[in-house]
């Protein structure tokens, strides 16, 4: 402090605030802390209202606001209210890409991750919500491209993949084998086959929405039923197993209003090879665990009983 106890060296600024000469310096240099006067050999001093301006530059910079927008504020181009608002809202940014961060190291350190796995999470990592729907997006519209949308499946199209902000371990392993899912086109093949079978019986005239009620609805009576011969120890080369199927056939057929013939129990074989796949199912499965679904007992094991009865049925 000079002589008449009112102005101030940059050291004693220093020494007062906690901040570096040279960042002092700086402030003042870039203009967020002009001098109050000069010296006759040029050092700079400031009064007590600069040493105030200093410290609310020090606790908006520890704040983590930029210079920039600190300039701004100085220069009663921007509120304290309404920085207030502009610095939350970057936090909240920066807090949801810190906590997915944190789940994804998690969740490599959880698998084991390969270096290229490695590569492909740090990529998901950096994705905005956005980004991460296009992923979903580019798929769906590589398998419905050129074809009508039916209008029983367009429901699976809306289904959206929320990944929460602060995801479990497991939802962002599931969410990593579900972009590798949905990336890999053996699976996108696969899906793109029965858009396309799906396409073709609209245009014969077979009714899409009553083909996959009655399917579903003879499915889940069949799986009962399945897992009830399952518990007695039946197998699927039983006279049960026959049984089973042929009544699920049957049911199907009468839904329909066709005749439960032997052409008709061939067509039947042939959309369970179009439309069975166990990827579909993991589809769904890894949808569920991503948006926090309740989780339900696997059909895959009854299921893969059902097939396997239905193999023996057609030998």
């Amino acid at each position: 402090m000079n002589g008449d106890g009112d102005l101030y060296g940059i050291g004693e600024l220093a020494r007062l605030t906690g901040l570096s000469v040279r960042t002092i310096r700086f402030y003042s240099d870039s203009g967020l802390l002009p001098p109050t006067e000069r010296t006759h050999a040029g050092y700079r001093m400031y009064d007590i209202h600069a040493l105030t301006r200093l410290k609310f530059v020090r606790t908006l910079r520890e704040l983590g606001v930029d210079l920039p927008t600190v300039q701004r504020v100085l220069a009663r181009e921007l509120s304290i209210p309404e920085l207030a608002a502009e610095h939350a809202e970057a936090l909240d940014v920066q807090i949801r890409t810190l906590r997915l961060r944190r789940s994804v190291l998690r969740a490599v350190a959880k698998r084991g991750s390969s270096p290229k796995e490695l590569e492909m999470v740090h990529e998901l990592a950096k994705m905005t919500e956005e980004e991460r729907q296009a992923i979903l997006d580019d798929f769906w519209a590589e398998v419905d491209e050129g074809l009508p949308e039916a209008e029983n499946a367009a429901w699976m199209r809306r289904v959206r993949a929320d990944l929460p902000d602060d995801p479990t371990p497991e939802q962002v392993a599931a969410w990593i084998e579900f972009v590798e899912l949905v990336r890999d086109p053996g699976f996108r093949a696969k899906i793109r086959t029965m858009a396309v079978e799906n396409a073709r019986m609209l245009e014969e005239g077979t009714d899409a929405k009553v083909m996959s009620d009655a399917w579903g609805t003879a499915m889940e009576q069949a799986l009962t039923k399945v897992t009830a011969a399952m518990a007695a120890g039946e197998t699927p080369e039983s006279e049960t197993g026959r049984r089973i199927v042929t009544e699920m056939r049957a049911s199907v057929a009468q839904a329909l209003g066709r005749e439960h013939d032997a052409d008709f129990d061939e067509w039947l074989v042939r959309l369970n090879d179009t439309f069975g796949d166990d990827r579909a199912e993991r589809y769904w499965n890894l949808l569920g665990t991503i948006n926090g679904w309740p989780e339900y007992p696997s059909p895959k094991p009854a299921r893969d009983w059902l097939t396997a009865a239905t193999r023996n049925c057609q030998g």
